[in-house]
């Protein structure tokens, strides 16, 4: 029977925590993929909880795409050491370097796309035979189908029409040779739940999530940071604002959010006020209706 006095915090933490030992107890060497991002960061935290006093049993993987922002990859770092967790790191310029990609290249070239090869040749590498990620479905039209436990092929590719049904609770992790699950813990959380539950629980966060002043410009409808390497075109002109973050990946398309939010309580009032999806400002989602789910099919994230 469920528990009517527990608080919908209270019961996706209990979900989540039980979908992490499902995957700790069904595969043999399961990773856990770790972007720095809010998301991922309440994933592992619920790993911590989960398997606590002992350490989380999955490695973080981080899929780095070289064009990080700088607070991202100082808090990984910090973050790691925290949990004690084991890092393993995919480098995207080391399969350009390979030849296994290509780089893109004029204006809005981006690196984001190219994650998914060096994703599944890590995955490949270490034969982890499922990856957990902090998709949820409120996010992205593409993500809303996901089940918690998201079959893929021994190609690493994603078919909505092939997935299993997961009735009661029940999670089928079987699989063939070469075929492994992305497992989603989060998928029932919403952007105000993962905020609430940072403060509820006192997660330290990447300072770039907060109101900061930073040299942005815009571009395409997306307010883009300045950095090594992404710089604006003549025309575009570069001016010093207070912004913020809703959710970090490569600097490449990340779009910034003019913001004077700079603690939780005001974080989480700007979120309940929004009328834009926090991967609204992720101009490589705005490249087709179908950005998302194409690349998922490939093997993306």
């Amino acid at each position: 029977m469920p528990n009517y006095n527990l608080s919908h915090l209270d019961q996706l933490e209990a979900e989540a925590i039980f979908i992490l030992r499902e995957t700790a107890a069904q595969f043999e060497n399961p990773a856990l993929l770790f972007s720095g991002g809010k998301d991922s960061i309440v994933m592992a935290w619920l790993a911590k909880k989960a398997f606590w006093p002992a350490r989380p049993p999955f490695p973080l993987v981080h899929v780095d795409t070289g064009h990080n922002f700088d607070e991202t990859m100082h808090y990984r770092d910090e973050f790691v050491s925290l949990l004690r967790a084991q890092l393993v790191v995919g480098s995207v310029q080391e399969s350009i370097d390979a030849g296994r990609v290509t780089e893109e290249t004029g204006p809005n070239a981006s690196r984001n796309k190219l994650q998914t090869v060096t994703l599944l040749d890590t995955l490949e590498k270490h034969k982890y035979d499922a990856a957990l990620g902090g998709g949820r479905r409120d996010e992205e039209k593409a993500r809303a189908k996901e089940r918690f436990f998201s079959h893929r092929d021994d190609f690493g590719q994603w078919d909505p029409k092939q997935q299993r049904p997961e009735l009661w609770n029940l999670f089928n992790g079987r699989k063939n040779e070469g075929e492994h699950f992305r497992v989603f813990p989060l998928s029932n959380f919403t952007e105000m739940d993962i905020w609430m539950y940072i403060k509820r629980e006192e997660i330290p966060l990447p300072s770039i999530y907060f109101a900061h002043e930073r040299e942005i410009f815009e571009r395409n409808g997306t307010l883009l940071a300045v950095t090594d390497f992404l710089k604006p075109q003549e025309h575009e002109t570069v001016t010093k604002e207070i912004v913020r973050f809703r959710t970090i990946g490569d600097a490449t398309c990340t779009g910034a959010v003019r913001s004077s939010a700079s603690n939780l309580d005001e974080v989480i009032a700007e979120v309940a006020a929004a009328r834009q999806t926090e991967r609204g400002t992720r101009s490589d989602d705005k490249r087709s209706e179908t950005a998302m789910e194409d690349r998922k099919k490939e093997g993306y994230f």
